[in-house]
């Protein structure tokens, strides 16, 4: 394959960004697309072309095929990096890029096919012999079959859409009087969000460890994995902290798991940067849950420890390169942990925010990463993720890089919309994260929103009376009041300033 002259990434935000930024380091030009909500993002200044190509919404911009295509032929693109979300694990779309003569920095449409179907990728993974959550093999098209398989593997089950993800389409079930309604749930939503009513159903681990492998493989059907992810801690089945490597497996399960990761990418002929997701039951039992066929938002941890620009090397084997290294030669340095940066109100179930980002200061120093696609003053929109950034920390160790995430936490500012910043810094804190006991259940187990403000206290008080005063006053007299003592370290202020 030629060397890529010219990248368009189809996507947006904090991942178009980091994209970007490595294509520059490669010396390769970029084309942004953007929406109309997007204008003034940092992505579309920052890339070497830019191109409105539709209306807010997504489906009219960035899910937009044929204008995506239209920009390419235009402007001289010879390759499509999709990022994650939106058209990253779209087949279809994969195979159209490939018709229209165009290099798609990811898998083949047959791997994203297979793959993206969870059915699908168990019968190709169990070929392998990769060790999978007892339920059925097939889409449910018997209720009255797939009763007696549940009564087999016993009660709780999870009813699960085969095109799913993001907790979409998932249902529990507790037991067999709940099994018609929860069923009829799920399928409707599994047709609603992907097209696509096909359900089936597993055993439900009901204490599980969420660990998945990063894998990267080419052309030349050369594959590795570059060691694990912790991604347990949840809201809504989706990841909100995640760290690697994990501290709940030994050295001998990250070689298995890595070993089945591998398998699993080699059974769909897999080639490009993807994940392979396990679900590790209290026994440490590992077993199957799915793979993703790209980029994932958490890639950056596993950049931190393996020293991998995982965006460069999904460029080089896009261009046809071996790869440049073997599992041999890769290791573990370090340990890194993000979390993501939602506008999201955690003390209200995490419902999604909107606004103005009045303040907006990343933090920076030894070991703290920011990947993000936002500036002060701009809004944060309401027809995308309401992801602001991911803020990743390294240390040499674990408890360093807690330490530094604290720190970070405390020294990010943001204003003018709620965020998860606070429930991640409470995550940090707590023994059961620290001792590494959690498990996907963390939030329903021990968050509670009074628990963000218990460290108020006192100073906290008196700080919100300073600040309401400093508001309050006369202009004439704000230099005594800003000048008057006040009882509250500048610690003390970082730590409280999100309950206020």
């Amino acid at each position: 394959m030629p060397a890529i002259r010219k990248i368009l990434v189809a996507n947006r935000g904090e991942i178009a960004l980091r994209i970007m930024r490595t294509a520059r380091e490669m010396n390769i030009p970029t084309v942004a697309v953007f929406s109309e909500a997007d204008r003034t993002s940092p992505h579309v200044r920052y890339a070497d072309e830019a191109v409105c190509i539709g209306a807010a919404p997504s489906s009219e911009s960035y899910l937009h095929v044929d204008k995506i295509l239209k920009v390419c032929r235009e402007l001289g693109v010879d390759a499509i990096h999709p990022g994650y979300g939106f058209l990253s694990e779209n087949a279809a779309f994969a195979q159209k890029v490939k018709d229209a003569g165009l290099i798609f920095i990811g898998p083949s449409p047959e791997s994203i096919e297979v793959m993206g179907s969870k059915l699908a990728a168990k019968q190709a993974a169990a070929k392998y012999n990769i060790p999978m959550v007892p339920g059925t093999p097939d889409a449910i098209d018997d209720r009255d079959e797939a009763k007696r398989i549940a009564s087999t593997i016993g009660y709780p089950i999870l009813i699960k859409a085969s095109a799913g993800g993001g907790g979409k389409g998932m249902r529990v079930v507790e037991n067999e009087a709940e099994f018609d309604e929860q069923m009829d749930r799920a399928v409707s939503e599994a047709q609603a969000a992907f097209g696509d009513g096909s359900v089936f159903i597993e055993k439900y681990i009901t204490s599980p460890k969420h660990i998945e492998i990063q894998v990267l493989g080419d052309h030349h059907g050369n594959i590795v994995h570059l060691f694990e992810r912790e991604c347990s801690i949840q809201r809504r089945h989706q990841k909100v902290v995640e760290e690697a490597p994990s501290i709940s497996i030994t050295p001998e399960i990250r070689a298995e798991m890595g070993r089945c990761a591998v398998d699993v990418a080699r059974s769909c002929g897999y080639y490009g940067a993807g994940t392979v997701e396990f679900i590790m039951d209290e026994d440490r039992n590992f077993y199957f849950l799915e793979m993703n066929t790209r980029l994932q938002v958490e890639h950056p941890v596993t950049e931190m420890i393996t020293g991998v620009d995982l965006v460069q090397e999904m460029i080089r084997i896009a261009e046809g390169h071996p790869l440049a290294f073997a599992q041999d030669d890769l290791r573990l340095n370090g340990h890194a942990i993000e979390i993501r940066v939602y506008a999201e109100d955690a003390a209200n179930h995490f419902l999604p925010d909107i606004g103005t980002l009045h303040t907006y200061v990343k933090p920076d120093g030894n070991g703290v990463r920011v990947d993000d696609g936002f500036i002060q003053g701009m809004e944060i929109p309401i027809y995308y993720d309401p992801m602001i950034a991911k803020l990743i920390t390294y240390g040499e160790d674990r408890e360093t890089a807690i330490r530094k995430m604290i720190r970070a936490i405390d020294e990010y500012q943001i204003t003018g919309v709620q965020t998860t910043l606070p429930f991640c810094r409470f995550v940090m804190e707590h023994n059961a994260f620290v001792d590494g006991s959690f498990d996907t259940n963390f939030v329903a187990r021990h968050f509670h929103p009074d628990l963000l403000n218990t460290h108020t206290g006192r100073d906290g008080a008196a700080l919100a009376a300073l600040i309401s005063a400093m508001l309050d006053a006369p202009s004439a007299g704000r230099e005594s009041v800003q000048n008057e003592p006040v009882s509250i370290t500048a610690s003390k202020w970082r730590a409280r300033r999100y309950a206020l």
